[in-house]
């Protein structure tokens, strides 16, 4: 559990990086930590606010064939901002891309890297 959660934690701290690199809308500052701080918040925002907001938003994830789960993580990245002081996202459209771009680094990182806390079948 503990070292699934530190590459759960690594991996978010890579993606917002990407996206704070990659997005002039984007930022954490000029301290390197503060990096580190918004990949923690938004790690513990996804596990455990995100479900909460998922299944009460079952209907609309539903009603809307899943953009409303996209918008859960556009939240998630604005729940982030909101926490961490010198994380920023400047308008809802940096939100927007940031999310595609967090999204698009964890799922390569997660195919390079396997899928935090699954263990390979011991080979026989």
């Amino acid at each position: 559990m503990g070292s699934a959660l530190l590459i759960r934690w690594a991996f978010n701290v890579v993606a917002l990086f990407v996206a704070s690199w990659i997005l002039s809308g984007v930022t954490y500052g000029d301290q390197w930590w503060t990096l580190l701080i918004a990949g923690i918040v938004f790690t513990f925002v996804n596990m455990f606010v995100k479900p909460v907001l998922t299944v009460l938003s079952i209907p609309f994830i539903v009603v809307t064939l899943g953009f409303f789960y996209f918008l859960l993580n556009i939240l998630m990245l604005y729940l982030t901002d909101w926490i961490v002081p010198d994380f920023e996202i400047r308008t809802f459209w940096w939100g927007v891309l940031a999310a595609i771009i967090v999204a698009v680094v964890n799922w390569i990182l997660h195919i390079a890297f396997g899928e935090p806390g699954k263990r390979e079948a011991p080979a026989y």
